[in-house]
């Protein structure tokens, strides 16, 4: 580490973002300085779903790369992490969602997904909760779950990494400023704090997704894969006003996450009962049983959505020193390997992984003004 330097790298937020970039960092020789506020975080709010999206190009490149590399790393995981590869079976409501289903299978599988449509009369073979009437589905066998504020603990358990509480109030480059006034530098700072972001560099295409999710006592057994309706690509994935769809996860311990709702234009943390009420009235439309189970507790979070779905990965154009890895919307956890090989790549000047132009900030932030 150069002398008068806190660290070579400073990582702002330690959620699953900060904590992949920080480790991929400290494994490349690197002294890494993780700066955390301590607010709630997208990573401690959500599922921990990890998942292949086609939605665009980009973003399948992206998950599938990660899920590649949440597979690698599963090996190492301690159990805590929950890591469970239970796969994701996306439901068909109907012709037209088979369809979708269809389209999707055929996507996949040319990209080396491994995936198989379920037709109606196995469907229920497979989930016996689900109701009857469903059209099919779409099972991509390699999708996992794990418990995401373990695995970014354990990310940040490296030797060369330290981790301090304490609020940025000012990011300059490769400088940041403390609230409590004090300054410290290093040769690269990397924002990934989520939602956040946007105090320090207000000019970042980042918008604030409410999310709520609800779970249930334990009940062993009563689902295996993570249930999806196909009508979440267009009723909450793409939405702008206020959705809701059926996705339910069986966790280790034999409780149940029951989610999807999305809400622009808020951020009241608190619970809403309406929303709640509409999230759970959809998961009930394919789960009839689930009405029948207690609830333990009901939360919120906020994703970090950018405008078109995608992630912000790269050195910010107009502030040398500063890299961003922030806007990852509701795939944070999926594609935290990939974001921090990325990342890494770049600051490094090797070639990345994957191609990066898609992700980078100049996108919207526009090319560098420097030489």
């Amino acid at each position: 580490m150069t002398q008068g330097l806190a660290a070579d790298v400073i990582v702002v937020g330690a959620g699953i973002i900060g904590a992949a970039c920080a480790q991929a960092l400290a494994r490349r020789g690197l002294d890494v300085l993780v700066l955390d506020a301590g607010l709630p975080g997208a990573t401690a709010a959500g599922m921990g779903h990890l998942l292949v999206l086609d939605d665009n190009p980009a973003e399948l490149a992206l998950s599938q790369y990660s899920l590649q590399r949440w597979r690698d790393i599963a090996r190492n995981l301690p159990e805590g992490c929950a890591y469970r590869s239970n796969g994701t079976l996306w439901l068909a409501a109907n012709a037209e969602e088979m369809a979708v289903a269809e389209h999707k299978h055929a996507n996949l599988r040319a990209h080396g997904v491994i995936c198989q449509l379920v037709g109606a009369p196995r469907l229920r073979e497979r989930e016996p909760l689900l109701r009857e009437g469903l059209e099919g589905g779409l099972l991509i066998e390699d999708d996992g779950i794990l418990y995401a504020p373990a695995t970014a603990r354990w990310m940040l358990d490296q030797p060369r990494i330290r981790q301090r509480q304490a609020r940025v109030a000012e990011v300059d480059g490769a400088r940041v400023r403390l609230d409590d006034g004090q300054w410290l530098a290093a040769t690269a700072v990397v924002l990934a704090n989520g939602i956040q972001a946007t105090e320090l560099c207000p000019e970042l295409p980042i918008q604030p997704k409410k999310g709520h999710l609800l779970i249930t006592d334990r009940y062993p057994g009563q689902v295996t894969h993570t249930l999806v309706e196909l009508g979440y690509v267009t009723s909450a994935h793409n939405a702008s006003g206020p959705s809701a769809a059926c996705n339910i996860q069986p966790r280790p311990t034999g409780q149940l996450f029951i989610g999807a709702s999305r809400q622009f234009g808020t951020t009241d943390p608190q619970v809403e009962g309406w929303m709640l009420a509409r999230m759970l009235k959809r998961a009930t439309e394919y789960v009839p049983a689930l009405a029948q189970l207690n609830a333990i507790r009901a939360w919120t979070g906020f994703r970090a959505a950018s405008p078109d779905g995608l992630p912000l990965v790269g050195q910010h154009p107009q502030r040398p020193g500063l890299w961003l890895a922030v806007g990852h919307e509701g795939l944070g956890v999926t594609t935290a390997p990939a974001t921090a090989d990325l990342l890494v790549a770049q600051l490094f000047d090797e070639h990345p992984p994957l191609a990066a132009e898609a992700y980078l900030p100049q996108r919207f932030l526009g090319e560098p003004t420097h030489a």
